[in-house]
């Protein structure tokens, strides 16, 4: 499963906007394609990858404000005809890139020419290591507007592009991690050093999409399935995406509109249910906020809501929302057999 989800500035998701199942007939990965043939030459059309291209007009419709939209992916999604494709819908896309292609007057490559261009400035970024631990990361900034060329095979068909390559190169070696080296491709215009550190936020928002998978797959428990066709699967791990979507934006929502009305994400049931079952630490009298419910099902989850701790995180709140889910259910039951 290929999906896309679409997030705030702020990190809110706020839906799925496109999801692609495919299943492989013959070659399983690129790395098995590349020995049959030259990947290159193989239109887009009959590669795994077009799963980017489709997924990519399928956001830009959905939404209908393909302006407004920037196209967010990793190294995967380094694609040219994805570039091209994204010029002829009026949107826009940002990548992390893993081809050094050519550019210019098609002599050298976008390496090349970055390594002409001076350093515009350091960025100080928090960063932890595998252990968990904490650390300040300086980031050397560079970044230059330049004619990107489409791969050789590939001229006939596709135009040059004019893009913008932006290089963030952590200086020094650090310890307990790897090195941060990003490279990214836009068609963005960059003309500053802030600009250029706004686009390397954008870009860290692409990890939302891992926490949402994280969610459908450990939460969700979609890869523990034993349905037997793939109708079924499709339909499960739809039902799955939804709910995992919901759980990702009920812990982001707390903390980007934690001043919000309860029933923006709850019925009067299940606020009822919460305050019969958790107690409130609120004054009386004060208005109870979105936060504050949200907390409740946390709570629910395990979350021990002390002064110090951090906002709840999608764990308890999938323990929460399981377990407030169970609640009502089984009181919907009682209340239909005393009814009986």
């Amino acid at each position: 499963m290929h999906s896309s989800l679409a997030v705030t500035l702020q990190g809110l998701p706020l839906g799925l906007t496109a999801i692609k199942f495919w299943t492989r007939d013959k070659f399983h990965g690129c790395n098995a394609l590349k020995k049959k043939v030259n990947p290159t030459r193989v239109p887009i059309e009959k590669k795994e990858s077009i799963r980017w291209l489709e997924n990519l007009r399928q956001s830009t419709a959905l939404l209908h404000d393909p302006q407004r939209c920037v196209h967010i992916g990793d190294r995967e999604s380094d694609i040219y005809e994805l570039f091209c494709t994204a010029q002829q819908l009026g949107t826009h896309f940002l990548v992390r890139t893993c081809v050094d292609r050519l550019a210019g007057d098609g002599t050298g490559t976008i390496a090349d020419e970055m390594q002409q261009v001076p350093s515009q400035g350091l960025h100080r970024i928090q960063v932890r290591n595998k252990k968990g631990e904490l650390s300040e990361a300086v980031l050397e900034i560079r970044y230059c507007r330049l004619v990107v060329l489409p791969p050789i095979g590939k001229q006939k068909h596709y135009p040059k592009l004019i893009l913008t390559a932006i290089h963030a190169q952590e200086r020094g070696t650090p310890r307990g991690r790897d090195r941060i080296d990003w490279k990214l491709l836009t068609d963005l215009p960059v003309g500053s050093r802030q600009q250029a550190i706004e686009k390397l936020t954008w870009y860290s928002l692409r990890w939302k999409i891992e926490t949402f998978h994280k969610i459908l797959k450990s939460g969700c428990k979609a890869e523990e399935s034993k349905l037997r066709t793939a109708e079924r699967l499709v339909n499960l791990v739809a039902v799955l995406c939804i709910l995992s979507w919901r759980i990702f934006w009920m812990t982001m929502i707390n903390r980007s509109l934690p001043e919000a009305a309860p029933d923006l994400a709850f019925t009067s049931l299940e606020l009822r249910l919460l305050d019969a079952l958790v107690q409130d630490n609120i004054t009386s009298g004060k208005r109870k906020t979105l936060s504050a419910y949200l907390t409740k099902v946390a709570q629910l989850g395990g979350y021990l809501a002390r002064a110090t701790d951090s906002p709840p995180g999608n764990l308890v709140m999938w323990r929460g929302l399981s377990r407030l889910t169970d609640i009502q259910l089984e009181s919907a039951v009682g209340a239909q057999l005393m009814g009986n």
